[in-house]
């Protein structure tokens, strides 16, 4: 039997568990500010990942326009600070 590291063995065991996209949202969270700027992280409300689809919710209709229109660099960026293909789509609510 091949040895593999503990850091392995968890991306193993994420790659096949349901906890992942949980993982993933809360890394997205903790660089969300980084990645958009101020202002856009305090209006934003929720984010939360499904498959490969991240939702943003925010209750700011001004917010929402603005994300509408950055979907492409919102994928961009995300999947850039997550080292992976993570985010195929966005979906603002």
């Amino acid at each position: 039997m091949a040895e593999i590291s503990l850091q392995e063995a968890i991306q193993q065991f994420l790659l096949k568990s349901r906890l992942k996209s949980g993982i993933q949202a809360v890394r997205i969270e903790e660089v969300w500010e980084e990645l958009m700027g101020k202002t856009i992280a305090k209006y934003t409300d929720k984010i939360q990942i499904v498959k490969n689809t991240l939702f943003i919710t925010s209750y700011d209709a001004s917010l929402k326009n603005v994300l509408l229109f950055q979907k492409e660099q919102i994928i961009q960026r995300v999947n850039e600070a997550m080292g992976e293909l993570t985010i195929k789509e966005v979906i603002i609510k």
